[in-house]
């Protein structure tokens, strides 16, 4: 047993809302933006008695501001991708040994043990930066697996090294590079189960996601097309295992916004931003608004429908300077 193991324990609903309150009010108080940003939209922590009332930080402030609590150091600080000219979010890890435990225990959730796959990762704007949380949790994952291995433009060798591997395969790709080895080589996989994440990243447009799956599908010999969902901000990932629809591991929950009044919680199906509460995100804040637009499920489910539109919105978030 792991000082974790509380949230990785959670098995219903009830014991996620009293976590959920247990740590909104520890980070309330600890959490210096976080506390601000409360005093600021006039709310009393204290006062809050469900999980549908705490309130979501604006996922802006985790590149403008120090998202974290406690005095020790962090172990490490995983940051965002961004253009040229963009400042990328920063997120402090206090604990490399909660980030790993979070990210097997998902893992596991929808795929089993990761000894019974092979893991290949075409993740090449990733590799070429440093602090990324997608490339430590693949190179963990690649350990555990015991094959595969990390790829960078030698499509070649990945074609090659994956026809020579007997075990069922796991290609995790960015979506560009995907996008990439589809055009150039059309593989007829085998026995492989193809992983999209972290979209084109500004080196090819953006496609719709149902056209971007069906041309994957062609090209690689495949029914669906799997997909993995996290960020930097995050400790926890949510997988999609076909069209669209993404699933989260018990200790994280995904609900809908009004775009223009983030209180405004939304009905199943509706579309609107996406707010994040990740019970793992322990010592920074576990209760993220987040830019992403989609829809809801009453199952919990969740569908990805692009970014929201900034100049749609007539709210502010008021830590931002």
């Amino acid at each position: 047993m792991t000082a974790f193991c509380d949230i990785f324990s959670i098995r219903t609903d009830a014991e996620f809302e009293a976590a959920a309150l247990k740590l909104f009010r520890r980070q309330a108080a600890e959490c210096p933006p976080y506390r601000e940003y409360l005093s600021l939209i006039e709310v009393d922590a204290a006062a809050v008695r469900r999980f549908e009332d705490i309130p979501y930080l604006p996922i802006e402030l985790f590149k403008t501001h120090h998202i974290y609590c406690g005095d020790a150091e962090p172990e490490a600080v995983f940051t965002s991708s961004a253009t040229t000219g963009m400042t990328p979010s920063r997120h402090p890890m206090r604990s490399l040994a909660l980030y790993e435990e979070a990210f097997r225990a998902s893992f596991r959730t929808f795929y089993g043990e990761p000894a019974r796959w092979s893991l290949y990762a075409l993740l090449p704007n990733y590799l070429r930066r440093k602090g990324s949380s997608l490339v430590y949790m693949a190179d963990r994952l690649i350990a555990d697996c015991g094959s595969g291995g990390f790829y960078l433009d030698d499509y070649d060798a990945l074609l090659r090294d994956m026809a020579a591997d007997p075990k069922p395969k796991i290609l995790l790709g960015v979506s560009y590079a995907l996008l990439d080895l589809a055009e150039k080589y059309a593989p007829q996989l085998r026995d492989t189960v193809v992983m999209e994440t972290g979209g084109m990243k500004g080196y090819r447009e953006e496609l719709p996601k149902e056209e971007f799956h069906r041309i994957l599908c062609k090209a690689f010999g495949v029914s669906e097309i799997h997909s993995e969902y996290g960020m930097a901000e995050l400790t926890s990932q949510a997988y999609s295992q076909g069209g669209n629809r993404f699933r989260c591991p018990a200790w994280m929950r995904v609900t809908a916004r009004d775009v223009n009044d983030p209180c405004d919680r939304l009905p199943a199906g509706a579309r609107g931003g996406l707010n994040i509460a990740d019970l793992a995100n322990r010592w920074s804040c576990a209760f993220i608004e987040t830019q992403d637009a989609g829809r809801v499920w009453a199952d919990g489910s969740f569908e990805i429908e692009g970014r929201i539109d900034r100049a749609e919105i007539r709210g502010c978030n008021l830590l931002v300077q």
